[in-house]
């Protein structure tokens, strides 16, 4: 059996990740992953036998990544003042250094590509987050308000201040991001 070549699942990868942010999930084309990753389309048919198995395999393994890296630093004996400023600054980094990754996530969960292994993927991983916010609301810390409310106020925070600094309307530094969880950690506070 012969093993896949790791630098070309990554090549494959990261091409897909342009495609979908240039033309969008549903104008995607194997050619065209091939082409921009710099193989033939007969070898990435080797890799992901379909357009589906691609797009599953790049959510799942993309959904995991990036998971680690909002989990990185984790403060999980820390106030949950900490743990949330954690996170958020987790995100916005995430978000601006891997906007590609994100897009093409945000348009696979929202296609008729999504798998349900993967929407059950995506649960488990959310179940951790949901889980640090309802403690949170445990302890009085954050608002009582339905989950979806507190997690659209956190995504919706990073989304913005990230498309700030990607205009560069406001600086990529320290005192933007202090002020942007700040006013984040306003809206969500009890």
């Amino acid at each position: 059996m012969k093993f896949k070549d790791e630098q070309k699942l990554e090549a494959i990868a990261q091409a897909t990740y342009r495609c979908v942010l240039a033309r969008g999930i549903g104008a995607l084309k194997l050619s065209e992953i091939a082409r921009s990753a710099g193989i033939a389309t007969s070898t990435l048919y080797v890799y992901y036998p379909s357009k589906k198995d691609l797009l599953d395999a790049l959510y799942e393994r993309a959904k995991t990544v990036t998971f680690a890296r909002l989990l990185e630093s984790d403060l999980s004996q820390a106030p949950i003042k900490a743990r949330v400023r954690q996170l958020w600054l987790n995100s916005l980094e995430n978000r601006l250094t891997n906007q590609a990754e994100l897009v093409f996530m945000e348009q696979y969960a929202s296609s008729e590509y999504m798998s349900e292994a993967n929407r059950s993927l995506s649960a488990r991983l959310a179940a951790v987050f949901q889980s640090l916010l309802a403690a949170g609301q445990q302890e009085e810390t954050l608002k009582d308000v339905p989950l979806p409310f507190l997690i659209a106020s956190l995504v919706g925070s990073v989304h913005e201040t990230a498309k700030l600094i990607g205009q560069h309307s406001v600086a990529n530094d320290t005192a933007t991001r202090n002020t942007a969880f700040q006013m984040c950690w306003d809206a969500i506070k009890a």
